[in-house]
């Protein structure tokens, strides 16, 4: 049985998705929530989120996660939704699937073994796609990585080997995906870039062991990190983790000069 990492989105008891032969999808339902007013066709983006998905989902399929940011801070909010690259999962038999990087086994703990090299091969792959949106004129302060599952894992990677200090990083339900002698590389400016971590302790894809352990082993590079359990919380994300992101984001927006 193959096992995809997807992101399905509760509203009132956590739904782990089982893939088959195919990606299933989750419908989202927000109909207590209005629409965020759209931004104005001439209006420059001034704050940039990117949303990095679970093993087998994809880009389009969490995009009716931006529907719950309704602040004003983010009318000028411009979204991404990538999705990862087909490629075989050593923990699905080798099977070819939407994958970032390489997972040898499900469950995940914290000693799971890591592919490193995939790893910081995604890396680049995410690190262009903030230079881009640097270039194009966005603070890196107001740059932020979100991700969930094997997402966040990429969500944290990818901040931490990041040159410069950027907006945050949130990651959820996901799992540290290299070894310490990485955390050479972490420069200064990457150091001071916040990081949230939200992990349901009812996980049974990635441990809520395998979450844990990321605050110590950011701790050894100097990293700092706001880790919040949910209770009764299984391998998926809740409307009040995405909530807690919504003010997370907007407590930390700088206004554009």
């Amino acid at each position: 049985m193959m096992v995809a990492m997807t992101r399905p989105i509760t509203v009132t008891k956590p739904i782990v998705l089982v893939a088959l032969t195919s990606v299933a999808t989750v419908l989202f339902l927000f109909l207590s929530r209005p629409d965020p007013p759209a931004p104005e066709p001439t209006s420059m983006a001034r704050s940039f989120v990117l949303w990095l998905h679970g093993l087998g989902d994809s880009g389009p399929a969490n995009e009716p996660i931006k529907t719950l940011f309704t602040s004003p801070e983010f009318r000028l909010t411009k979204w991404s939704f990538p999705s990862a690259p087909a490629n075989p999962v050593t923990c699905n038999y080798g099977a070819v699937m939407p994958s970032w990087f390489d997972i040898h086994e499900i469950p995940i703990t914290a000693d799971s073994p890591k592919d490193e090299n995939g790893v910081l091969q995604a890396v680049k792959n995410v690190h262009a796609m903030i230079d881009k949106e640097i270039a194009a004129g966005i603070s890196p302060n107001n740059v932020f990585v979100c991700g969930f599952s094997q997402g966040g894992a990429l969500t944290l990677a990818s901040v931490l080997l990041y040159p410069k200090t950027l907006g945050g990083g949130a990651v959820f339900s996901g799992f540290v995906p290299f070894n310490s002698s990485v955390l050479d590389q972490v420069s200064p400016d990457a150091k001071r870039t916040p990081i949230s971590w939200a992990h349901g302790i009812d996980d049974r894809t990635v441990l809520f062991e395998a979450g844990q352990a990321g605050p110590p082993f950011l701790a050894k590079a100097g990293v700092s990190c706001e880790f919040k359990a949910y209770p009764g919380l299984g391998h998926s994300i809740n409307n009040e983790e995405l909530r807690n992101l919504e003010s997370w984001i907007r407590a930390r927006l700088q206004s554009s000069s």
